[in-house]
């Protein structure tokens, strides 16, 4: 598990001062900041920055997204549906490690594309992605701004959304590798928290933590059909500790055990969540 010892919550909350203390020396060598607000942000949402910075798709910014193909032609017989999409609004160098994780989670290794072979399945995706050698937090949107309209709809055609986020120990007053569990659904985070415990990776529940509990309706992992999904906010040294080299082009190819522990666990929570009564479409 890339080296980490198990974990206990008891043992988080017990360092959090120390971590207030410790998390910004830390991590401010290699953070850029992250946002809970929209108020330092340049854009006032995706389509202001898309207006702003018209003709620079796939120079300073991009978007990548997969939906897969349902179909159900029986007149007698059921067909599997879609439930579940992951998303990385603040993904490439906004907040480093988010982009690997969403296509991982998803379903998919975040260089080859290759589909995972965990029987686990795949889910649809779609992700923001800062292209530019330096300067991608000034991309941020503060997620209750975004209004991608493929994003929207994608999440308002799901049951769940798993939205990945990066922030710093400070800001989570955690210890310095440690994710935040947000979301309104109340199911799936309890369903991820006992699959952090499962592979020893720390966690605070959002309700900790309300600016980064992700509990906003107007939240996209909350715009789904069940009007509530889960949102994750992983600590800067989490998110390093998952990579061998941890630059843009370096990541996607040199992914760690912790990497994949972090993977598992997500992967483990959504499979559980979508065998829930209320994941059937009625």
């Amino acid at each position: 598990m890339g080296g980490m010892t198990l974990t206990s919550r008891r043992a988080v909350l017990s360092a959090l001062a120390a971590a207030a203390v410790a998390g910004p020396a830390a991590a401010g060598a290699t953070a850029t900041p992250a946002h809970a607000a929209g108020d330092s942000d340049a854009y006032r949402s995706n389509s202001d920055l898309y207006t702003r910075l018209a003709g620079q798709e796939g120079v300073q910014f991009g978007r990548r997204y997969r939906r897969h193909g349902y179909a159900d032609g029986s007149e007698s017989l059921g067909y599997p549906y879609h439930r579940t999409t992951v998303m990385a609004l603040h993904g490439g160098g906004v907040e480093m490690g988010t982009s690997e994780l969403c296509l991982a989670i998803a379903g998919y290794h975040p260089k080859t594309l290759a589909p995972l072979q965990d029987g686990r399945g795949a889910h649809d995706y779609w992700m923001f992605e800062g292209l530019r050698s330096s300067g991608n937090s000034e991309l941020h949107v503060t997620s209750t701004n975004c209004d991608d309209r493929v994003a929207l709809s994608m999440a308002a055609s799901s049951l769940n959304v798993l939205s990945l986020h990066g922030c710093t120990a400070a800001q989570a007053g955690t210890v310095p590798r440690a994710v935040v569990v947000g979301g309104r659904s109340t199911r799936f985070r309890s369903l991820l928290k006992a699959e952090f415990d499962t592979v020893g990776i720390a966690w605070r529940d959002g309700s900790e933590v309300p600016a980064l509990a992700g509990v906003d309706p107007d939240n996209p992992c909350n715009r789904t059909m069940l009007g509530k999904g889960g949102q994750l906010e992983l600590t800067t040294e989490l998110r390093a500790a998952m990579f061998a080299v941890n630059t843009r082009a370096g990541r996607a190819g040199s992914t760690t055990d912790l990497f994949d522990d972090f993977v598992g666990a997500c992967r483990a929570a959504i499979a559980r969540l979508e065998q829930d009564p209320e994941q059937a479409v009625l």
